[in-house]
């Protein structure tokens, strides 16, 4: 149990939407942040990032060690990618094994993780831009649950293996589950007790 004089927070972060509380920068003057969404006290943090484009579980708080030990590689995150094309057995294979992507322009090969081709499509919130038209070809769910977060990995993973993501949802952070949180959602957690 954690001190109840940190406070801590999950949020439904909506697609296009920046994973921080403000910028100085003139170019992110258009963009949206968290803070829209609630009134967060003073010194508030996201632990870790979804990208711009990437929706779901983020989790805020105002204490430092527990933000620093749930982006340690102890704490799993499972996240829902709907990918062009219908995924293998094979592609899932090797995204479960490790495979090579680039960080920082280096090569670094993944750890292995938990991987499955989800069979029906997740009941998720529509998101606001329409992710293409069935025109296109046809899409496929795959569940990837990892220990590490490289900036983009989950992207760069698919990719890697020949199904780019088009959407991406993270669903869960340790025993955190989204469950019925709709985009831009936020709950005040009494405790933020993650580990197993």
């Amino acid at each position: 149990m954690l001190s109840s004089e940190h406070k801590h927070f999950v949020i439904f972060k909506p697609f296009r939407v920046l994973s921080q509380f403000k910028s100085n920068s003139t170019k992110q003057q258009s963009k949206r942040f968290l803070g829209e969404f609630y009134d967060f006290p003073d010194g508030i943090m996201a632990i870790g990032r979804l990208d711009e484009t990437s929706e779901g579980l983020l989790l805020l708080t105002t204490d430092g060690k527990t933000s620093a030990f749930i982006n340690s590689q102890k704490v799993e995150k499972e996240y829902y990618a709907q990918v062009d094309g219908v995924i293998t057995e094979e592609a899932v294979e090797k995204l479960k094994a490790g495979i090579e992507i680039s960080i920082n322009g280096k090569p670094y090969t993944t750890k292995p993780c938990q991987v499955f081709k989800l069979e029906d499509e997740p009941h998720l919130p529509e998101r606001a831009k329409k992710i293409r038209d069935e025109r296109h070809g046809p899409t496929s769910w795959v569940s990837i649950t990892l220990t590490e977060g490289k900036f983009r990995q989950v992207r760069k993973m698919t990719s890697a293996v020949g199904f780019p993501t088009l959407r991406l949802v993270r669903v869960q952070i340790g025993p955190i589950k989204m469950g019925s949180m709709q985009p831009g959602d936020v709950l005040e957690l009494a405790d933020l007790c993650v580990r197993d």
